[in-house]
């Protein structure tokens, strides 16, 4: 589970990180994807988290693609 922790923890900087690059107000996220703006605003100061559900929306939103990477995963 600390694997899947890891992920996450990355695709929340990376979509903190296009937020913050794409110029996009905290009010025009709200209204394309109805995650409240004081929400948005804690996650991209880094205060909170979303949930796995909330990062796609907000991806798609972005127009970014989440897309797994399983070169890296460990042969069983």
């Amino acid at each position: 589970m600390q694997g899947m922790t890891r992920r996450r923890d990355k695709l929340t900087d990376q979509i903190r990180r296009a937020i913050n690059e794409s110029g996009v107000s905290r009010y025009r996220l709200w209204k394309e994807t109805g995650i409240d703006q004081a929400v948005l605003s804690r996650f991209v100061a880094g205060k909170a988290g979303m949930t796995l559900k909330s990062l796609d929306v907000l991806a798609d939103a972005l127009g970014l693609r989440i897309v797994a990477d399983r070169s890296k995963r460990k042969a069983r």
